[in-house]
């Protein structure tokens, strides 16, 4: 149950919850915020694919990567055999989702341009129940589960619930014949570890700066193929590059997936007397902001608080 309040003269007035009367009310709440709740572009509504219906066909613009969204309004639904099944419905008809994508979106893609492993589904929900939470905890699991509630006052609160077990999917299923086997052998969730993996003078560089990020009110570390996304309220903040012997991070100013970056509003700038950052745009128009060499820790304070900078004032 979710509770929220208004103050005045310190005394709280409870705002009561409302229901969603049907699972079109929430599907229509984010269909016409997607972008601004998830960084994704809407394909299509109710795409259908052999027998099964997809709620929201959307893409990952920044990954390249196709990203299903289902609603659900009740608990009673097996969230492992839903998401599994529209997976492998994906990945065994890769043609009809690239022929989709180029039927409803303005830049036509090939099929090599899409990066399959980040495939994913994200279902929403104003309650799930503890059977669904517990069948999704895993460390590599390619589901997200959000919780939607909508109040009185017209305000609507979205939760991603977060997973923080270290126990693989595929050390419970038999991988050659199983549905979970034969979607994980292509798609691949990345951890931290995955990053860091043999490259012990890049951990020491990361683990303090994540300890440090961590302490910002509302930061989220995601993890990616190459990167950590620095976000908050699910917006990237900042990529943290994993290399070798040092870190390349990324701090974005504005973005446009269009390719029409100098067309957004500059939300912030920094004061850098000693020239540490450089001031860069994508060759694509795409996205525009600093970027910093960690190469040692000389630097760490002023490091953080253009980071905080950065996270307190992006639009």
């Amino acid at each position: 149950m979710s509770y929220l309040f208004e103050l005045k003269k310190n005394n709280l007035k409870e705002i009561p919850e409302k229901d969603f009367s049907l699972e079109k009310d929430i599907q229509n709440v984010i269909e016409n915020n997607v972008e601004e709740l998830f960084n994704l572009k809407l394909i299509k509504s109710e795409f259908t694919i052999n027998n099964y219906r997809l709620d929201s066909l959307c893409f990952d613009e920044e990954n390249k990567s196709f990203v299903i969204i289902e609603y659900k309004k009740h608990q009673s639904y097996s969230v492992i055999d839903q998401g599994y099944s529209y997976l492998s419905a994906l990945l065994n008809n890769k043609s009809d989702f690239i022929l989709e994508f180029n039927e409803n979106m303005d830049k036509p893609i090939k099929r090599d341009e899409v990066d399959w492993s980040q495939s994913k589904i994200i279902f929403v929900s104003p309650d799930f129940s503890t059977y669904q939470k517990d069948s999704i905890n895993f460390k590599d699991i390619p589901f997200e589960l959000w919780e939607i509630k909508q109040f009185s006052n017209n305000f609507i609160s979205l939760n991603k619930l977060i997973s923080d077990s270290k126990e693989s999917v595929n050390k419970v299923t038999k991988k050659s014949n199983s549905l979970i086997g034969s979607v994980s052998k292509e798609i691949k969730v990345y951890s931290e570890e995955d990053l860091l993996k043999n490259r012990e003078k890049t951990r020491e560089l990361y683990e303090p700066l994540k300890e440090e990020l961590l302490k910002i009110q509302g930061a989220e570390l995601v993890p990616g193929r190459s990167y950590v996304t620095l976000r908050r309220n699910n917006k990237i903040i900042a990529y943290i590059n994993i290399r070798t012997n040092n870190l390349k991070i990324d701090i974005v100013r504005r973005v446009d997936f269009s390719g029409n970056v100098t067309s957004k509003k500059i939300s912030y700038t920094i004061e850098d007397p000693k020239k540490l950052f450089s001031l860069n745009r994508r060759k694509d128009n795409r996205s525009e902001g600093y970027t910093y060499q960690m190469k040692d820790k000389k630097d760490f304070n002023f490091l953080i608080l253009v980071l905080k900078h950065a996270f307190e004032n992006k639009n």
